[in-house]
This record gives C-alpha cells, sequence and structure tokens, in this order.
C-alpha cells in the first residue's frame, strides 16, 4: 500500500510539470526516484505478499532473491562508499552541481536544495560561486538575467526575528568575496557540510542502517523458512497418495 502511495504521489509530481522543464531535469527529478522506488518496492512486497498467501515457491523465491541482492547493494554501497570516499564525493559533488544547473527548471528540486541549503547552513556545492552555473544566476557579463551574480535566498543567513523573506537577499553576492559575502549569505559549500553532518552523526546513521537492514533478513528467513514448510508438505502428501495406492497399505 505504502509503495503504491509513493508511486501515485510521484506521477502526481510528473504530471503536474510542464514536459520541457520535466524533460531537462529527468536524472535528477526526485518524482522519478519516487517512482522507481515506489515501482520496485510493491514489485517484491506483491510477491512476497502473494507468495505467502498462495503458498506458491515460485514468488517466494523472488521475493527472498530480490531482497537478498536490495541488501547485498545496499551493502557493497556501504562499504564502497566507505573505501572509495573520494569518488563517492566526487560523485556527490557532480550531482549536486546538475541539480544547481536545474534549479529553476523543477520547482520540487527547488525545494528541495532550498530545504537543503537552510537545514545544512551552506550555498552551493564547493562554494557560493557555484552557483554561476545555473544560467539565471551565471555572473558573466552576457547574461540578462536580473538574477545575475545572485544566490537563491535560502543561502541568506536569517534573523529569528524576521517575520518576511527577502527573496532578494543574494543579489549580487557572487561579486563579493568570502568575507564581504559572509556577513549575509552562508560561504560554505554543502558537500563539506554534508561530511562534517556524517562524521557527526554516525551512530544515527548506524542505527537507521540497522533498522532498514534488519527487517530485510527477517522477510529473507521467514521466506526460506516458508518455502522449507512447503516442500515438506508437499513430500508428504506425495508418500501418502504412493501409499494408498499400495495395495498392501
Amino acid at each position: 500500500v505504502i509503495s503504491m502511495v509513493m508511486v501515485a504521489v510521484g506521477v502526481y509530481a510528473r504530471l503536474l510539470k510542464h514536459a520541457e522543464a520535466a524533460m531537462a531535469c529527468l536524472a535528477v527529478d526526485p518524482a522519478i526516484l519516487l517512482i522507481v522506488v515506489g515501482i520496485l518496492t510493491f514489485l517484491i512486497t506483491f510477491c512476497g505478499c502473494v507468495g505467502s498467501l498462495r503458498e506458491n515457491i515460485c514468488l517466494l523465491k523472488t521475493f527472498s532473491v530480490c531482497l537478498t541482492v536490495v541488501f547485498l547493494l545496499q551493502l557493497a554501497a556501504g562499504v564502497l562508499g566507505f573505501i572509495f570516499s573520494d569518488r563517492a564525493r566526487g560523485k556527490v559533488s557532480e550531482i549536486i552541481n546538475g541539480a544547481i544547473v536545474h534549479y529553476r527548471d523543477d520547482l520540487d528540486l527547488q525545494n528541495l536544495i532550498d530545504f537543503g541549503q537552510k537545514e545544512f547552513s551552506c550555498c552551493g556545492g564547493v562554494s557560493y560561486k557555484d552557483w554561476s552555473q545555473n544560467m539565471y544566476f551565471n555572473c558573466t557579463a552576457a547574461n540578462p538575467s536580473r538574477e545575475r551574480c545572485s544566490v537563491p535566498f535560502s543561502c541568506c543567513l536569517h534573523d529569528a526575528n524576521q517575520t518576511v523573506v527577502n527573496t532578494m537577499c543574494g543579489h549580487g553576492m557572487q561579486d563579493k568575496g568570502y568575507l564581504e559575502a559572509s556577513a549575509f549569505i552562508y560561504t560554505n559549500g554543502c558537500i563539506d557540510k554534508l561530511v562534517n553532518w556524517i562524521h557527526s552523526n554516525l551512530f544515527l546513521l548506524g542505527g537507521i542502517t540497522l533498522g532498514l537492514a534488519l527487517p530485510q533478513l527477517v522477510g529473507i528467513v521467514l521466506a526460506q523458512l516458508l518455502i522449507n514448510q512447503i516442500r515438506d508438505q508437499i513430500k508428504l502428501q506425495l508418500y501418502n497418495q504412493q501409499h494408498r495406492a499400495d495395495p498392501w497399505y
């Protein structure tokens, strides 16, 4: 049910977007990620649910194998991310830069970036000047945009007593140096902030990972136990049928 809701929300979000904008940022669209995860989750849970209800060995095997593959992929991703941390950092940087480029093309992506910059008190990937990669915030003289050399309002330092958000607070900040800009906006990039947050919350992330892994392992074990029980029942039925056919029985 949860996976079907995820797919429905993802499809609804995609349908609300303009076709040109949706195709432009397809690779970094949160709605696409929601749809893909929802479909995969539905297929796996469908096999497990129907397989257990109908006692279908084929569906139960599919469920068990899929859960095992997902678990191993998660484990491999964690190990490889830890071993090749520099490459993982480069991949994260590539994703963030791609999101910056399409910031104005996708409202969902825009809200996600703004939320991340506010929560981590950061701006851009490596620094606030990364926003020059966006065609609207580009700092070249040929850029006719009114937002030239600016940064999004989510980069700005906000007063706790401020009730109305000034969406133009980041205007012209890319023209300023780090010290001058730091009085108005966050100058540190989100990549370093994210890495520091991960290092500071290793126990929390470990607990979340364990919480995700345990249900998968339990599902794999229960599926295998049910498969063995079904096979034992089939063997018992065949044994009884053979002995009923025996005239000396």
